[in-house]
């Protein structure tokens, strides 16, 4: 037996909620979220067909307005319009939390400078859940969400992330996911490992992790792997001996302006490089230069 859960009450000043719900698994709908859902005066929906199959599921009754990608700045106006009335509106997408990767930053944003609370609901998000899983986290992550469509852009942008401390998070769709994999096996060094994380919660859920440069093979030998959506983990670059060449070009050019200390310190956010290694490196550039 489960307690009896005191009733949910609204905050006084009429404000958004943004509510997270299951990314398949209903059981994953959070107690808070439905307590809100239910006593809301509206709720923003990325798609209402979807979002009216889950909130028949619960038995909510409480009115559905379309708020997605292609009508945000007009529909966050009708947001804003209930809230000065003082009306409480809720924020959904079809899975997950708004806002990530999904519709709902604009909006957010457009309520805030209304003057408007903006309250989080926490509860599923597929970037953390496939991290949780993965045995990669390392204290730090990077979530990149979608890469460009087209190969080249992919591979550019992939060339730039490369050197970003910790895990990388990447979300992708079925028809791009086997490109997706040859970039990232052709972008990563090869001791990188992959986890990939598709169909999360649902009943075909998998969650595979193997080196980076067997991604594409892995894929290929079923055809069911395809299927769903995925989150792409990519550990941590490698550790490097030593800087870069390009580390090193970045640390010469601050130093002729700056003191070592600040010079190091801006070249480790700059680069990434390990601020104490480009300390030593400094001092020894400094003495030699004298």
């Amino acid at each position: 037996m489960h307690p009896t859960l005191p009733e949910f009450p609204l905050a006084k000043t009429p404000s958004l909620y943004v509510v997270a719900t299951p990314l398949g698994n209903l059981h994953d709908m959070g107690l808070r979220a439905l307590a809100v859902l239910g006593a809301v005066n509206a709720i923003a929906a990325e798609d209402t067909r979807h979002s009216q199959r889950l909130l028949e599921a619960f038995g909510i009754k409480t009115r559905l307005v379309a708020l997605h990608e292609h009508n945000e700045q007009v529909a966050v106006g009708q947001v804003i319009k209930m809230l000065e009335a003082g009306q409480h509106v809720a924020l959904i997408t079809d899975a997950g939390t708004p806002a990530v990767s999904d519709p709902g930053a604009k909006a957010v944003a457009r309520v805030q400078e209304a003057g408007f609370p903006v309250v989080p609901v926490p509860g599923a998000c597929a970037a953390i859940a496939a991290l949780s899983a993965s045995g990669l986290a390392d204290g730090q992550f990077h979530f990149h969400g979608f890469l460009p469509t087209k190969s080249t852009a992919r591979r550019a942008e992939l060339e730039t992330l490369k050197s970003v401390p910790g895990t990388l998070v990447f979300y992708e769709a079925p028809h791009r996911i086997a490109e997706t994999l040859d970039d990232l096996a052709a972008s990563m060094e090869p001791a990188r490992q992959i986890v990939v994380a598709r169909e999360l919660t649902k009943m075909f859920e998998q969650i595979a992790r193997m080196p980076v440069a067997e991604a594409p093979a892995w894929l290929a030998a079923d055809p069911n792997r395809a299927r769903g959506e995925f989150v792409l983990l990519v550990s941590a670059a490698p550790p490097v001996e030593g800087l870069s060449p390009e580390v090193e070009r970045v640390l010469g050019l601050l130093l002729a302006e700056l003191p070592v200390k600040q010079a190091a310190k801006l070249a480790a956010a700059i680069t990434g490089a390990s601020k104490n290694a480009l300390y030593e490196r400094a001092l020894a550039l400094k003495a030699a230069a004298q």
